[in-house]
């Protein structure tokens, strides 16, 4: 019986291509590789024509799906090749790590995001520790490579491993500078890596007892602790009484951005692209990576000559001879990238860096593939309304007129109801319809997850979204909350969770006596009453509510707005806005009489002056105050009886956000003009940032009109005084043409 062990570095093509030769070289009659065993069942799928990495092994607790692990495969990874070469010459291959069932169960139930595969030091893991051990464990690829005079272990295991052709001897050189590092470390190894390595052993001597030619593939950290065997009891004493739990494994697709160190994964590289790029493109990597630039600047639209890539080749190979090195790698790439093809920018460095040097790919898994239901049933909804995901950002418009982009729609709201962040809706300018959307995709494999958690609740994404949502309004105590979720469950398209939630919104608003809270559930509601007649549901019982909410509102909006300080008052001005928007967009006569009365009755009483300034104001655009009126009003409010405090509030909660009022009322200007006129100077001084924070508000060509006027003094435009210079032929000529320009008849 022998056993050979292949210690490699997770997702590194070189060593993934070495160990292809070692194996083929071997010929094992059983290939053990360091994984999770609870996934074996699972193997057989990496054959499947339809399997294409990046993928990744996803176990999880069934009934906390939260608490999960992920094992990504790149097809540069060398446990990948491992395994394909094991099932595709009918070899044995089994995973050797410790299960997940154990080390799940030591994991805190509160955990809210998976974490990635156990990492291993090879792959530069961050150095939190301060002893010399735990820094030459955490980043031993940094150590030799500081003594090979390189400047990280990153660039140093690229250039002596990733780059290589053919080099079966690289294992055992492997494994010796490993036993020398572990030498320094072996006090500091944490428990559960010595666990772990009791159980690949453990597994290993199981192993022998069928097999002669054993390869034990495995991360080079550990390749020393299972080449040296201690007694079996030993191992045994370290796997006595580990916690147990049930998990249950799939294939996930995966992304390279997911398998880059730079998102948080642990055993991540820092280049999965250019890794993929080495992987596939064994001979002339150099010139073929400076064409795949090439096209992707051009692309761009940016320039990329023949000629520049020329010398783009040639400066990357002189610049790899003068470090003595074999051939030209990613760095010396890039410094000749961005000095010939980008011309000295790092702009088009950040684009090459996100598109190739990471790579966007998404795998893709068999449709054999273990899935819950609801997972199932949106893989059928993606493929019906042609919708795959992608991991690249991409916009989708939709037209809720036409059935195909209707169900678009309603399969977005429903994914963004359960927490599924698939798409982000987007503000729209330029199409005011209510019957277009426009939304932005990426697909994150962290989705899965999610999809998973979410399984409790249905089989399909509707069953699931609808008692998702009922849930959400049986746990919900404030009125807001429903109204919100009204209108997501409307967008959504749940019939089933719309009269569940209209019973509990009846219920809640019934009950609810905060004001504020009423004029915030209003709002939304308008929305649904708008999206009506696009949307093709029934809006009848949302009218219901929205008919007891606005005479509730009208009720209680005088008690609720007396004896407000300015803060408040603030904040009851913004609710004032949004409940006349919804109000005026009903378009309701009964509810638009309700809430003028109310809005008279506010301005007359005694109430904070931005409240009594925005009634007024409010009433004046509804045509219920003429120019006259408002013009009264803004007097006795600006009058010496009140303070000057108060009066500048007023002019606030009139004026803010609009100044053409004043530039087109010579009355209200004139009353405004006055008041301010015959402030004291100290009294002036007081006010003035209050008054500075309301014209503020203003646009600019507003501001520049009034600054003119005043700077003209209290001229009134009068068109008497210029008729002796107005010409009434042409404007009898000018007059029929603008009124076609009108669509209007001119007689």
């Amino acid at each position: 019986m022998s056993v050979h062990i292949f210690g490699i570095r997770h997702h590194g093509p070189g060593s993934a291509r070495s160990l292809r030769d070692a194996l083929e070289q071997l010929q094992p009659d059983a290939i053990l590789v360091e994984g999770p065993p609870d996934a074996d069942p699972l193997l057989p799928l990496l054959t499947a024509p339809k399997m294409q990495p990046p993928v990744a092994l996803l176990l999880y607790v069934p009934d906390q799906p939260h608490r999960c692990v992920y094992y990504p495969f790149a097809v540069f990874s060398p446990e990948l090749q491992a395994l394909h070469y094991g099932l595709t010459n009918n070899i044995p291959v089994r995973f050797i790590d410790l299960p997940q069932a154990h080390q799940l169960a030591d994991k805190p139930t509160s955990t809210d995001q998976p974490t990635p595969e156990p990492s291993d030091a090879i792959n530069n893991v961050p150095n939190n520790s301060d002893t010399e051990a735990d820094k030459i464990r955490f980043d031993p690829l940094g150590w030799l490579g500081k003594a090979a005079g390189y400047s990280d272990g990153e660039r140093w295991w690229e250039h002596m491993v990733e780059q290589r052709r053919n080099s079966v001897d690289l294992f055992a050189a492997i494994l010796e500078a490993m036993s020398a590092l572990r030498g320094e470390t072996q006090q500091s190894e944490e428990p559960i890596e010595a666990q772990r390595e009791a159980y690949m052993r453990s597994c290993i001597r199981a192993a022998s007892e069928s097999y002669q030619k054993i390869a034990v593939v495995c991360g080079a950290w550990h390749s020393p602790a299972l080449a040296q065997m201690p007694p079996e009891k030993e191992d045994n004493v370290l796997l006595k009484g580990l916690p147990k739990i049930k998990v249950q494994a799939t294939w996930v697709p995966w992304t390279y951005g997911r398998l880059a160190y730079s998102s948080g994964y642990g055993a991540g590289v820092q280049s999965p692209g250019w890794y993929h790029h080495l992987w596939t493109t064994p001979d002339q990597v150099v010139i073929r990576w400076i064409v795949e630039v090439a096209q992707l600047l051009r692309e761009q639209d940016l320039d990329a000559s023949s000629a520049n890539l020329i010398e783009a080749v040639r400066l990357a190979e002189s610049l790899a001879a003068l470090r003595d090195r074999p051939l030209a790698g990613l760095a010396e790439l890039n410094e000749a990238t961005q000095a010939v093809l980008c011309f000295g920018s790092d702009l088009p460095m950040r684009l090459i860096h996100e598109k190739l040097i990471v790579g966007e790919r998404l795998g893709e898994v068999p449709d054999d593939t273990p899935m819950i239901p609801l997972q199932q049933d949106l893989v059928k909804q993606q493929k019906r309304l042609r919708m795959p995901a992608e991991v690249t950002q991409k916009t989708l418009d939709l037209d809720l007129r036409k059935p195909n982009d209707l169900e678009r729609s309603h399969l977005l709201h429903r994914l963004t109801l359960l927490g599924i962040a698939w798409g982000e809706l987007q503000r729209t300018s330029g199409k005011k319809g209510t019957f277009h959307e426009l939304w932005r995709l990426q697909w994150q494999p962290e989705f899965v997850v999610t999809l998973i958690s979410s399984g409790i609740w249905g089989n399909t994404i509707s069953e699931a979204a609808a008692s998702y949502a009922r849930d959400i309004a049986d746990r919900a105590k404030e009125l807001p909350i429903l109204t919100r979720l009204l209108n997501q469950v409307l967008l959504a398209d749940l019939p089933h969770a719309l009269s569940h939630l209209m019973t509990r919104l009846q219920t809640e608003a019934a009950i609810a006596s905060d004001i504020a809270h009423l004029m915030a559930a209003l709002p939304p509601l308008t929305n649904i009453l708008r999206y009506g007649n696009v949307r093709k549901t029934d809006t009848e019982m949302v009218s219901h509510v929205v008919d007891g909410l606005v005479a509730r509102i009208c009720i209680g909006l005088p008690g609720a707005c007396a004896s407000l300080d300015d803060d408040a008052a603030t904040a009851m001005y913004e609710k004032l806005n949004c409940v006349n928007s919804a109000i005026t967009l009903l378009q309701n006569n009964d509810h638009l009489a309700s809430w003028h009365k109310v809005l008279t009755q506010m301005s007359e009483q005694g109430l904070n002056g931005i409240i009594s300034g925005r009634c007024c104001r409010l009433l004046l655009d509804a045509g219920k105050f003429d120019a006259d009126e408002a013009a009264r009003r803004m007097g006795l409010a600006l009058s010496t009886a009140n303070e000057p405090p108060q009066s500048a509030a007023w002019v606030e909660g009139f004026l803010k956000g609009s100044g053409l009022l004043l530039l087109h009322d010579d009355k209200l200007w004139q009353v405004l003009d006055s008041w301010v006129s015959q402030l004291s100077g100290d009294t002036f001084t007081a006010l003035l940032p209050l008054l500075r924070r309301t014209f503020s508000t203003f646009s600019h060509p507003e501001r520049r009109q009034m600054g003119e006027r005043v700077k003209r003094g209290n001229v009134r435009l009068d068109i008497s005084s210029v008729d002796a210079d107005f010409d009434q032929r042409s404007a009898d000529a000018v007059l029929p043409i603008v009124a076609q320009l009108l669509g209007v008849s001119y007689k």
